[in-house]
């Protein structure tokens, strides 16, 4: 689990987050969703430990980040796995040598070892034949299930995604949301998404963080927020007419 308690970050006169609050449930996928502009990029630096907070304390299972030595950071940061927005995977290497990176920098293991760790991972994200490939001959899809296998590689305690859907067709991104289901169930790990993507709410929001101008709106789930009655979250999620159709959908079943 992680648990945030009043956190707040500025950026010269810029108060970005102001005085955040909430906690991240292990095995669940908890959303922070929100307009652009409304905290959510800040705020999953910060979870990562890439950004400082100016206040407020970061825990993770019960391990206050503030406190840690460099030592302690370099032992958390090899217990987190992170896919970025646009998978960030590096063109010169191979799928393989992207997937064994963490491995290289986390763990002593032989190359061996890490070339087996990674075809397990690259298997479990239906990526067979992909190895030798290099990140510019794969699909936009294959190349966000590389990013979820890299981030996995490493068997972290946390997983963190930014925008795991920008870019893909809607069929492919049911399958990157799924995926990353799957993987949170199975794995039990604490996983943090970073999403404007009301189809993803809607599939695996099992605990969502709403941000509006720095500061946390709402909090609640996929079946409480066909209920809520919050503005500023009907202002955001109606703007989905997918979620209209689905609301309505809910309510016409339980009238």
């Amino acid at each position: 689990m992680i648990e945030v308690t009043d956190l707040h970050k500025s950026f010269g006169d810029a108060h970005i987050l102001k005085g955040i609050s909430a906690y991240f449930e292990k095995g669940k996928t908890n959303l922070i969703i929100g307009q652009s502009g409304s905290g959510k990029t800040v705020f999953l630096k910060c979870l990562l430990g890439l950004f400082e907070s100016d206040e407020g304390i970061i825990s993770y299972d019960g391990k206050i980040f503030s406190e840690l030595n460099d030592d302690q950071r370099r032992d958390l940061r090899a217990d987190m796995g992170m896919v970025f927005q646009g998978s960030a995977l590096f063109d010169s290497m191979t799928i393989l040598e992207n997937v064994m990176f963490p491995l290289q920098m986390f763990t002593n293991q032989s190359k061996s070892e890490m070339e087996d760790r990674a075809d397990f991972v690259l298997k479990r994200v239906n990526l067979v034949d992909a190895h030798k490939k290099f990140p510019a001959e794969a699909s936009g899809g294959m190349q966000k299930r590389v990013a979820i296998a890299r981030a996995i590689v490493n068997n972290p305690k946390y997983l963190f995604c930014d925008e795991p859907n920008s870019g893909l067709d809607p069929n492919t991104a049911i399958v990157i949301d799924n995926l990353i289901k799957e993987i949170t169930d199975e794995y039990q790990m604490t996983t943090v998404i970073n999403s404007h993507d009301m189809n993803s709410v809607m599939e695996i929001g099992e605990k969502i963080i709403f941000l509006k101008d720095g500061e946390k709106a709402w909090e609640g789930s996929k079946e409480t927020i066909f209920k809520t009655d919050n503005k500023v979250v009907t202002d955001f999620v109606y703007s989905s007419n997918l979620f209209k159709k689905v609301r309505q959908m809910y309510i016409d079943e339980n009238e």
